[in-house]
């Protein structure tokens, strides 16, 4: 099957690559479950603070799901339900990392693809890139799920234009609603992800997973995470992260956070 995650760590930050060049990046079935393991297995890793996607080259991020995938695995509602769990399984142990995720995009970022990058916690983007949800043109249903996280992301206006025209929304436009943080030239996007990147990657990562559980159980009002976001505070609060932070502020240095 055609596709792959290419996945390297290097200084704290998980580069995971989603390479389909020949499909303009489009996410295979197996590349959904490469997806999900990186989730389950980055939890259980202490040298990854940061986790930027993007796709292969500058020609995409992904032009969506591999549609080479639905005559197998989507062909009917059973097999459609099936898919969309393993998007959603996807999209959803991405989204629950506990670091900051990045997606860098180039180019198209176009169906299940947009939904990666919404699953993702910031969106740093070129000014060739555009986003589209072409569902309409193919006549099949989309998870409410994953309607749900577009709408965190792009708003309630911003999701209609994408389903009800299936046209492209513009990179300027979407910076302008939010769903995009920053925006640059082409040229400039990579070093302005690794720049940020970086700076995140230098912060106590255990005040990071904790910020985090917050701002998704504010959004989400679910009980179990905020009883896990107090959790999480309490051991940031107790770390000895926090007293390194306390005394590299007093003694004007840059603090050496080591995530305990």
């Amino acid at each position: 099957m055609a596709g792959s995650i290419a996945i390297t760590v290097e200084n704290g930050i998980a580069h995971l690559v989603l390479s389909n060049p020949e499909r303009r990046n489009a996410i295979s079935s197996a590349m959904w479950q490469s997806l999900a393991r990186f989730a389950h297995d980055a939890e259980r890793r202490t040298d990854i603070r940061v986790a930027v996607l993007r796709g292969e080259g500058d020609r995409a991020f992904s032009g969506g799901a591999d549609i080479s995938d639905f005559d197998s695995a989507r062909s009917d509602a059973s097999g459609a339900q099936g898919y969309d769990e393993l998007v959603e399984a996807a999209c959803s142990a991405i989204e629950g990392l506990a670091c900051p995720t990045l997606a860098l995009i180039h180019g198209a970022c176009v169906g299940a693809g947009a939904a990666l990058a919404a699953s993702c916690d910031l969106r740093l983007a070129a000014d060739d890139a555009f986003f589209a949800i072409p569902a309409a043109r193919l006549g099949l249903g989309y998870d409410p799920r994953g309607m749900g996280r577009l709408l965190r992301v792009f708003g309630s206006q911003g999701t209609r234009h994408l389903f009800f025209t299936a046209d492209r929304l513009s990179v300027a436009r979407a910076y302008e609603i939010g769903a995009v943080d920053v925006m640059a030239a082409a040229a400039d996007i990579d070093a302005t992800a690794a720049r940020l990147a970086q700076r995140m990657a230098e912060n106590a990562p255990l005040t990071l997973k904790a910020a985090k559980l917050s701002i998704r159980a504010a959004e989400s009002g679910a009980g179990a995470l905020l009883a896990e976001a107090r959790r999480a505070t309490t051991s940031a609060n107790a770390s000895a992260d926090y007293r390194e932070g306390r005394l590299a502020f007093a003694e004007k240095r840059a603090p050496r956070f080591s995530g305990a």
